[in-house]
């Protein structure tokens, strides 16, 4: 299997993506590893635009294959918000609390039974020459609780319930996680195709 590059900066991301992808293979590296890699601007206004730079601008850089993702969180009551300026809704140095924060303020005193959202992951493998070869995406629905429960994941992990299992992201675990999330959707969909690219030389 080819070596191949995880496009994120966030290391809890890359830890997600590579328990999905070590089961096939692949050599895999972060591209937060490589100090010859650059920084890439998040300018698109989709999350299937923003992993197409993060993939595509870091594989003609590097001469590598890249793996990019870009992922957020839309919330219905508030018209999509955050989506892709999940990251960063509370600002330029926003922090998962933060955000949590503005979060629970925008939605404010929302019945629970209007609060539904959902995850969105788009993933996009790039060749080295910068070309999109496969790619993606993946949702997963749920609701925004009014008060964090949880401990694990990260971003508004512990916000996000998951209706059927009465649980959060941040209470659910990593391997639960790795069955239902949005990211986990988009890579399994992702691999058969990578597969056919490996086979196909």
């Amino acid at each position: 299997m080819p070596s191949l590059i995880l496009g994120t900066r966030n290391r809890k991301k890359c830890a997600e993506l590579a328990t999905l992808l070590e089961p096939w293979g692949f050599e895999l590296k972060a591209v937060v590893d490589l100090p010859e890699s650059i920084e890439i601007e998040e300018t698109g206004d989709t999350f299937a635009a923003n992993a197409a730079l993060k993939a595509c601008q870091q594989a003609r850089h590097l001469n590598r294959w890249v793996l990019g993702e870009d992922s957020g969180l839309v919330v219905d009551a508030l018209g999509g918000e955050p989506g892709v300026y999940s990251a960063r809704f509370s600002g330029p140095n926003a922090t998962d609390e933060s955000n949590n924060q503005l979060l629970l303020e925008r939605l404010g005193d929302t019945p629970l039974a209007r609060r539904s959202a959902y995850y969105v992951c788009h993933a996009v493998l790039s060749d080295p020459s910068g070309a999109v070869r496969c790619e993606a995406s993946g949702e997963c629905r749920g609701r925004i609780l009014t008060t964090a429960a949880g401990s694990g994941g990260f971003g508004y992990d512990p916000l996000f319930e998951v209706v059927e299992y009465h649980r959060t992201f941040g209470e659910l675990g990593p391997e639960v996680k790795a069955c239902l999330s949005h990211r986990s959707r988009a890579i399994r969909q992702l691999i058969p195709q990578m597969v056919r690219l490996v086979d196909s030389g």
